[in-house]
């Protein structure tokens, strides 16, 4: 097992920190420990702790089931010490092992140590990964909503909270009564504005349980915005098998990545920060403009592609990008519907962009889900198609790429492909009435659903009709079928 007594017996091809890891302070929390967060934030914190050593990363874990208790274990034996794996397209590996990650702990197991971290001076920043739709905003009031079970418990029990919210927020009552600065918090999530919906989720928190908390966290804490990049799978056993083998490490824990990965981020911090910048980190005045790019054009196309993959019978994003029909279809969603309205960063060619988008989903190495991108489609259609769809509802152009992939998202709810396989989705978002409209016989009826909240409040019935024209050809004639009624 790979651990602080071991480490330096791995192969020499392994890439290993260049500072000595027990002489790293901890400067960060991080909330949701996932692949994504271990192969980028973390990744960036490794690069610059040679150079300052006082930027380590607490994790933190908010669930208490089975697998995050094993996780948090896991964690704890290997001195939360892991290994990346980043791999090219043209097949080339490197690995490191990251040990920027100093301590893990599990919330629900520990709350007050939690909350230690969290009103302790030596951190000066809050960082997160809680998922597009874990900032618990409610989409038709546009506020964030109160009346979660989890939230009522935290207003009424602040000293042992369960959401990141109640924990943040009770960390930031703590330092103010003993005078001292709040943190920044920074969102690091897939969200356009990512920091403005943090700030509206923690102070809409805040100003439930005390308006002069609130008041005080609007006015010190600060929410930067940012634009973050990397294709992370989910890594199985038999995946971590394959990357062990490969690197010669006992490692529970094993990361993959793309080699690929970029972090644009606002340079508004309350209270200090680490020269991100010598890790490649792009500090800007405002991401709008990359986070359009890459929302609109990177994410919006993994899940334009990935749900009739699903229908197909493609278990991962490469082999479906393959298919020349589903690339077809990707590009000309891109280049007719996305890249006209979208205005392109300094420095960036959007059609260069788009080639690199298809690139990086043929790469082999990643093996990426076309489940894991599916997931949550409620939340990330929401986030990642909205703005083009009322584009073109208001330019009242043609509509029918989003609607095969509205159409296509529908249908593979169902969770039964081509093939006559079945599957499993995860769409949190759903409640049971919800997931009957899901199942019901009527094609319309998977229409009122929440994910396309969005644009309900322009004129979407040519689009409606489109959907439920091409949720018919699917069903009884195949997502072939339905590609080819699609203008050239």
């Amino acid at each position: 097992m790979l651990t602080l007594g071991n480490i330096r017996n791995v192969a020499p091809s392994v890439h290993l920190p260049e500072y000595n890891p027990t002489d790293i302070k901890t400067g960060i929390v991080h909330f949701g420990v996932g692949n994504f967060f271990r192969a980028h934030e973390a990744l960036y914190i490794e690069k610059i702790l040679k150079a300052e050593p006082t930027w380590g990363i607490v994790g933190v874990g908010l669930t208490s089931g089975d697998h995050s208790r094993k996780k948090a274990a896991m964690f704890k034996a290997q001195d939360c010490l892991y290994s990346l794996t980043e791999c090219a397209p043209t097949g080339e590996r490197s690995v490191r092992i990251i040990a920027a990650l100093r301590d893990y702990l599990l919330a629900p197991e520990d709350p007050e140590n939690v909350l230690a971290y969290l009103s302790n001076p030596d951190i000066h920043i809050v960082s997160m990964t809680i998922t597009e739709g874990g900032y618990n905003i409610n989409e038709a009031t546009g506020q964030f909503d109160l009346n979660a079970p989890a939230v009522q418990n935290d207003l009424k029990n602040p000293e042992k909270p369960e959401t990141v919210f109640g924990y943040v927020v009770e960390g930031l009552r703590r330092r103010r009564a003993a005078g001292v600065k709040a943190f920044t918090i920074m969102s690091c999530d897939n969200l356009r504005h990512n920091g403005d919906v943090a700030r509206k989720a923690f102070l809409g928190f805040a100003q439930a349980r005390d308006p002069e908390l609130a008041k005080w966290i609007e006015q010190n804490a600060t929410f930067p915005n940012a634009m973050v990049d990397r294709i992370t799978p989910t890594v199985t056993t038999e995946i971590a098998q394959q990357l062990n083998a490969a690197s010669g490490l006992e490692d529970e824990l094993p990361v993959v990545a793309e080699d690929f990965h970029q972090w644009v981020l606002e340079d508004n911090f309350a209270d200090g920060r680490p020269d991100l910048a010598r890790a490649g980190v792009q500090f800007v005045s405002d991401v709008t403009d990359y986070e359009h790019v890459k929302i609109r054009m990177l994410n919006a196309s993994h899940i334009m592609l990935s749900f009739p993959a699903i229908l197909l019978g493609y278990e991962h994003v490469d082999q479906a990008v393959k298919d020349p029909a589903l690339k077809n279809n990707v590009e000309n969603f891109l280049t007719r519907d996305v890249i006209p309205t979208l205005k392109a960063p300094p420095g960036v060619n959007l059609q260069q962009y788009m080639q690199s988008v298809l690139s990086r989903f043929s790469n082999p190495a990643m093996a990426d889900q076309t489940l894991r991108i599916a997931g949550d489609g409620c939340a990330k259609i929401q986030v990642f198609w909205t703005e083009t769809v009322r584009n073109l509802l208001l330019e009242k152009k043609d509509c029918s790429r989003i609607a095969f992939g509205m159409a296509a998202y529908l249908e593979m709810l169902r969770g039964v492909n081509a093939l006559g396989q079945t599957y499993t989705t995860s769409e949190p978002a759903y409640t049971q009435a919800q997931e009957a409209l899901i199942h019901s016989d009527d094609y319309a009826a998977g229409l009122q659903l929440p994910a396309f909240d969005a644009w309900r409040d322009l004129d979407s019935s040519a689009l409606n009709l489109k959907v439920i024209e091409l949720r018919k050809i699917i069903r009884n004639q195949g997502v072939k079928a339905a590609l080819a009624t699609l203008p050239a």
